[in-house]
C-alpha cells in the first residue's frame, strides 16, 4: 500500500507528458547552423505536403540544441537536434538522465570547413600546420612553447601574405568549432617536436587544440550568414564556416586552398578535400506517435528527393553520400533505430 502513491504520481508524471505532447502538432527542431539551412528547406518542402504543418527550426549551435533536446521528454522539448558532429558520451549522458533513453542518429551528409576571405584580396594557399602556428594559443620558439607570437601570417610561413592574422571562427558551442578542432589544429601539430616531447596524453591534446585569446581568433557566434557579412566588411580577414555558405557566396568570397585542395564539391564527395566532416540529426524517439510527423519527416530529409546526388540539398551546397550509403540511412532512418 506504501507503494501505491508514487505508483499513482508516476503514472501522473506520464500522463501529462503524453498529454502535453499531444497539445503540440507541429514538429519543434533545434541545432547546428551549418545543418539550419538544409533542415529548413526539408521543413518547408514537408509543410507543402499537406498534410503536416511546416515544422519550426531554429538554429541554437550544435551544442546549443543538444542542451535543449536532452532536456527531458514533453511538449515543452525538441523533437530532433541538428548536429554538425557525432553526439558526444557526455550529452547522451545528459539525456539518459533526464529520461530521454531512445534516440536515433541520422547522418544526412558531408560538408566541407572552409577558411573564406573576401575575393577582392589574394587567395591563400595553406597547410594544416601554418594554420596551427597561426592560431594556436602556445607555439614552439627557440625550443619551447612559449605564448603566441605571430601577428602576420608572413610571419608563420614566408609564402603567405604580409597581412594581420585575424581569424573570424564559432565560439566553443559550435560544431564546426568542434569540427575545426578536430581536422585542423589536432592534424596540425603533428610532427611538431615541442609537441611529440609531452608525454602525458590529455597534456598533448590540450596543447594542440587550445586557440590563442589575444585578439588573432574572434568568436563570432553561431550566425555563420553573419561572419560572411563581417568578411565583406573587413576583407582582409579570413572566416571559418560551413562549404555550404561559401557556395552561397561565390561572388564575393572564396575558399583557401588547404593542403594542395580547393573546397570544391567534387573534391569533397571525393575525400580529396581532407577538412570535411559528416552532419546529423537526432530523432528523440520518445515523441514518435505522439507529436505528428516525426517519422514521415524523417522520410523526407533522407530521400533521393532530397539528400540524392540531384537532390534539392545538393543544390543548396550539401554533399550527398553515395547511393549505396544513402540506402543505408535510409533504412536504419525509416525504421527509427535507436542508437542506444
Amino acid at each position: 500500500m506504501k507503494r501505491l502513491p508514487l505508483a499513482l504520481a508516476v503514472a501522473g508524471v506520464t500522463v501529462l507528458i503524453a498529454g502535453a505532447a499531444e497539445a503540440r502538432d507541429q514538429l519543434h527542431i533545434v541545432g547546428s547552423s551549418t545543418v539550419y539551412p538544409f533542415s529548413t528547406a526539408v521543413a518547408e518542402e514537408f509543410g507543402k505536403g499537406g498534410k503536416f504543418k511546416t515544422p519550426i527550426v531554429e538554429s541554437t549551435g550544435t551544442g546549443g540544441g543538444m542542451k535543449l533536446f536532452c532536456a527531458g521528454v514533453g511538449e515543452g522539448t525538441p523533437d530532433i537536434t541538428n548536429a554538425s558532429r557525432k553526439i558526444k558520451d557526455s550529452e547522451i549522458a545528459d539525456c539518459t538522465a533526464n529520461g530521454v533513453t531512445s534516440i536515433t542518429e541520422v547522418p544526412i551528409g558531408y560538408d566541407g570547413i572552409v577558411v573564406s576571405n573576401a575575393k577582392s584580396e589574394q587567395q591563400y594557399n595553406l597547410t594544416l600546420k601554418d594554420i596551427w602556428l597561426a592560431l594556436a594559443k602556445e607555439v614552439p620558439v627557440d625550443g619551447k612553447l612559449v605564448a603566441n607570437p605571430y601577428q602576420n601570417w608572413n610571419e608563420v610561413n614566408a609564402a603567405l601574405p604580409a597581412e594581420k592574422i585575424e581569424v573570424l571562427g564559432p565560439p566553443p558551442t559550435s560544431g564546426t568549432r568542434d569540427a575545426f578542432v578536430e581536422l585542423v589544429m589536432e592534424k596540425g601539430c603533428h610532427g611538431i617536436a615541442e609537441i611529440e616531447a609531452i608525454s602525458d596524453k590529455k597534456a598533448k591534446t590540450a596543447a594542440c587544440t587550445a586557440i590563442r585569446e589575444d585578439g588573432a581568433w574572434v568568436d563570432a557566434g553561431e550566425n555563420d550568414n553573419l561572419i560572411v557579412q563581417k568578411l565583406v566588411a573587413n576583407p582582409k580577414a579570413l572566416g571559418i564556416f560551413g562549404y555550404s555558405f561559401l557556395e552561397e557566396n561565390l561572388d564575393k568570397l572564396q575558399g583557401s586552398i588547404i593542403e594542395g585542395v580547393a573546397p570544391e564539391f567534387d573534391a569533397i564527395v571525393a575525400g580529396d578535400y581532407k577538412v570535411s566532416r559528416t552532419m546529423f540529426f537526432y530523432v528523440k524517439n520518445q515523441h514518435e506517435g505522439v507529436i505528428p510527423g516525426i517519422r514521415e519527416f524523417v522520410a523526407e530529409f533522407t530521400s533521393d528527393k532530397a539528400a540524392g546526388e540531384e537532390g534539392y540539398l545538393a543544390d543548396k551546397g550539401m554533399i550527398p553520400f553515395p547511393a549505396d550509403m544513402l540506402k543505408k540511412v535510409q533504412a536504419e532512418a525509416g525504421a527509427l533505430k535507436p542508437m542506444m
